[in-house]
């Protein structure tokens, strides 16, 4: 039973020896608060064990009894370090903390007051057994604590984390059996100090497992999580179409496999695209302990709130998540690209249309006016010698008005072309609004300006387009001057952040036949052979007010007449959509077409 008791004896020197040893390496190599309270933890512990076999059974001397002593105050430090190891991560109360410093000062006063401490088979005084007895109670006090602490923790944490944290628990419960024995017995080799020993080197081989558990060990841990990680890896191999998707394929398994309470993911515009555990409308989780770590990657930024006990007990985990980030980055730069390309795609195809439809109505619609240009041209080239003056100043008159109304179609499809491919810059300015409108009306009417009234209020101020303006309103007051009959009323004012202005003619009101392709292009309300215009112009005005973010409507004037209503948000931008959407359809609601 003797060499049973010795050999246990040195497999726990080596078992605690590595352990400390382990605890320091790790301490050396993280820097961190928790790794260093660990190493001073076990580090103490080990030089327990180091120190009970340098002593011998029965001290003689000063010096040994002395080293004695300090060997088990040491061994009564060790709870309380594990402890202090425990509150790292979460501070205990106050009122908790003085109250455990206490104890463990008073037991190791106590220590060093005893007279001696009885040898190995030596009777045992009363006072010895109420020191025992308190000693008990102090280090089943603190290791419970340390225990419960770690064991509600690992509760919610991935499963590298929490086994590791069990595995703590449980070694200090072992522990604490295994010197439950040793006070019982005053025999140093019976079957009592066997399972002593066999326990003490079990805790031993426990605390070295959660705290420096093998790769293969973490690996089979960690198998669910790590089953998530691989498919996602496969999720990101596939392609995504936007960067919303990749965020959706990733962040649930790296919440998973560090036991984050919550992720996102922005992209380098600083733009959340995906966040996991956050409530929506929220730019971050609720305020608690979280501890919150930034990792950049290709095209963005990795930001995880995870428990305070993941950056020790998940730290492996940590640096899968950082390899699993990187290859985010590389799908989310993946799918940029993707996206860059399918918009040049798209641009080249509108591009290639607006190309194709210019091309079609330019050659429809100058067909007409290039074919009068040539016959009159040839006329006069060929027969002008036979003709006489009032005949060839007739045909120049037809031919200058052939040529003008040829001008006019060029600039206005190429204002369509445009105004298809988007390229119409608006660009607002602070304008009075009466005033620009009289001089609208002075350069569209000329000597009509009499048939026209302005109702604006002089300090009616607006910022637009002037030249988006400027193009509406001559198209408007030009068509009711033409096909209306005066006065030309022009309104204008402004609410709900919108420029309003309405022209409204006296004259019969465009055809009900007419109104549901009013703003088409080539319209015209009428027969093409009795009705001057291209048939362009409202539907050059409604595309410049569309570009503006606004919108033109036709409504039938009261008693009778055509009324348009421009209505322009006076800042651009889609934020103004819903509302002017909302005047179109109640404009269109009050008349059925």
């Amino acid at each position: 039973m003797k060499e049973a008791v010795e050999t246990l004896g040195y497999v726990s020197l080596v078992a605690y020896a590595a352990l400390a040893l382990a605890t320091i390496n790790q301490w050396r190599t993280r820097r961190d608060r928790a790794a260093a309270w660990a190493a001073f933890c076990f580090g103490t512990l080990g030089l327990v064990v180091v120190i009970g076999q340098i002593l011998p059974d029965h001290p003689h001397g000063f010096s040994e009894r002395f080293l004695q002593k300090i060997d088990v105050a040491l061994f009564l430090l060790f709870p309380y370090l594990l402890h202090r190891f425990t509150t790292v991560f979460r501070s205990a109360t106050s009122l908790l903390e003085r109250l455990l410093g206490l104890m463990t000062l008073g037991m190791i006063a106590w220590t060093f007051a005893l007279p001696h401490i009885p040898a190995s088979g030596e009777s045992r005084p009363a006072w010895f057994y109420a020191y025992l007895a308190a000693f008990m109670i102090h280090w089943t006090v603190l290791s419970t604590v340390a225990a419960s602490r770690l064991w509600r923790a690992g509760a919610g944490q991935p499963s590298v984390a929490r086994r590791r944290m069990r595995l703590l628990t449980f070694a200090t419960a072992t522990l604490t059996v295994a010197l439950f024995f040793v006070v019982v017995t005053s025999k140093s080799y019976s079957w009592l100090s066997i399972a002593s020993a066999a326990l003490g080197i079990v805790a031993a081989l426990t605390f070295l497992l959660g705290f420096v558990p093998p790769t293969i060990v973490r690996l089979l841990w960690r198998r669910p999580e790590q089953e998530r990680i691989q498919s996602a890896i496969r999720d990101l191999i596939s392609l995504a179409t936007n960067q919303e998707e990749v965020a959706a394929r990733v962040l649930g398994p790296m919440a998973d496999i560090v036991g984050a309470r919550a992720i996102s993911i922005a992209n380098e515009e600083g733009q959340v695209v995906g966040s996991y555990g956050i409530p929506e409308g929220a730019s971050e989780p609720e305020p608690d302990d979280a501890q919150v770590f930034e990792l950049p990657i290709s095209g963005g930024k990795l930001t995880v709130w995870t428990s305070p006990y993941a950056p020790f007990f998940g730290n492996e985990e940590l640096r899968l998540v950082e390899t699993l980030a990187a290859l985010t980055g590389i799908a989310l730069d993946r799918v940029q690209l993707f996206q860059q390309e399918h918009e040049l795609r798209v641009a080249l195809e509108r591009a290639d249309e607006v190309k194709t439809n210019f091309i079609a109505l330019a050659s429809h619609e100058l067909r007409t006016p290039v074919t009068t240009i040539h016959g009159l041209a040839s006329t006069l080239n060929r027969f002008g010698g036979k003709l006489d003056d009032e005949q060839r100043a007739e045909l120049r008159e037809a031919l200058e008005r052939q040529a003008a109304r040829m001008a006019k179609l060029v600039e206005q499809l190429l204002d369509l072309s445009r105004l298809d491919a988007e390229a119409i810059l608006i660009a607002p300015e602070r304008f009075n609004v009466r005033e620009r409108l009289e001089e609208i009306v002075a350069a569209t009417a000329a000597d009509r300006a009499g048939d026209v009234e302005i109702g604006a209020p002089a300090d009616l101020e607006a910022s637009a387009d002037p030249s988006a303006v400027d193009r509406i309103m001559s198209n408007l007051i030009t068509n009711a001057l033409r096909h209306g009959s005066p006065p030309v009323i022009i309104r204008a004012s402004q609410h709900d952040r919108h420029l309003r202005i309405a022209v409204e003619d006296r004259g019969e009101g465009v055809p009900h036949q007419f109104v549901p392709d009013l703003f088409e292009r080539f319209t015209r309300a009428g027969d093409r052979e009795h009705v001057s215009g291209t048939g362009l112009g409202l539907a050059i005005a409604r595309s410049y007010a569309r570009a503006h973010h606004g919108d033109l409507v036709y409504e039938d004037a009261e008693p009778h007449g055509a009324c348009f209503k421009l209505v322009l948000p006076t800042k651009t931008g889609n934020g103004n959509a819903d509302e002017v959407d909302a005047h179109r359809w109640n404009s269109l609601g009050r008349r059925p077409y």
